[in-house]
């Protein structure tokens, strides 16, 4: 029986590789598959991950069906026994119920991958969709770490260093960053024109530092004043101090 399966975690966490790798296992036996992906670190049309692997993919649009993409490919005879769709927090909800169509009623294998929540720790519209309607979500087992070493539970935005919890749900981080922008970029990162632009950036954090806005920057420039990190201060109080 074909299945849609979620498969998530934060960033850093290896989505990208699985991605990559089932798609070798599957096609090595011999079954045929599409590779999907929307907004990629590397750019459009391609998989890539942080390891180094990359690959071509579909690039996934608002305009895309994902019915369509199957029906049009199998009336031409190609075979389509899978989809491999990365970066699956970007998917519409509509894109998702098209997959959990494909399934039903072609007998598809659906493998999506994806972040289940942004910065501000709210669900991807995409993401939620596919919480609702997946066979199984599967959390990665490779763990992200924290800058303290902890488990990485939440995907924090920064700008020029600094955590923020407000904004759009979707901003082009820079990529050459440490933590990349992978929770929410929009599109590859184009050349900053002026060196005063703020510099936007995510990174994984846990639980606990998320709360109090502790990020390696933070952490760092608390460490060079010769300060001990605000363990026991209210998380406003030490985000205005740094």
């Amino acid at each position: 029986m074909a299945e849609l399966i979620f498969f998530s975690g934060t960033m850093d966490c290896g989505k990208s590789t699985l991605a990559l790798q089932m798609d070798y296992n599957h096609r090595a036996r011999g079954r045929g598959g599409v590779r999907f992906s929307c907004n990629d670190r590397a750019g459009g049309s391609v998989i890539s991950s942080r390891l180094g692997l990359q690959t071509d993919a579909v690039e996934v649009i608002d305009a895309t069906d994902f019915w369509d993409e199957v029906v049009r490919r199998r009336t031409t005879g190609l075979k389509v026994d899978y989809l491999i769709c990365d970066e699956a927090q970007f998917y519409s909800p509509e894109q998702v119920e098209q997959l959990a169509r494909v399934v039903d009623e072609m007998g598809v294998d659906v493998f999506a991958f994806g972040i289940t929540s942004d910065f501000r720790t709210r669900l991807f519209p995409g993401s939620q969709r596919f919480v609702e309607l997946a066979d199984r979500v599967q959390v990665l087992q490779v763990e992200a770490l924290c800058w303290c070493g902890r488990r990485a539970t939440h995907n924090a935005r920064t700008v020029d260093g600094i955590m923020v919890v407000e904004g759009e749900q979707v901003v082009v981080g820079d990529v050459a960053m440490d933590g990349g922008m992978e929770a929410d970029r929009a599109e590859a990162i184009p050349e900053r024109a002026e060196a005063s632009q703020p510099v936007v950036g995510y990174e994984t954090l846990c639980r606990r530092h998320y709360m109090r806005r502790v990020t390696a920057h933070g952490a760092n420039l608390m460490a060079s004043r010769d300060q001990l990190l605000p363990f026991d201060v209210d998380a406003c109080l030490w985000h205005g101090a740094s």
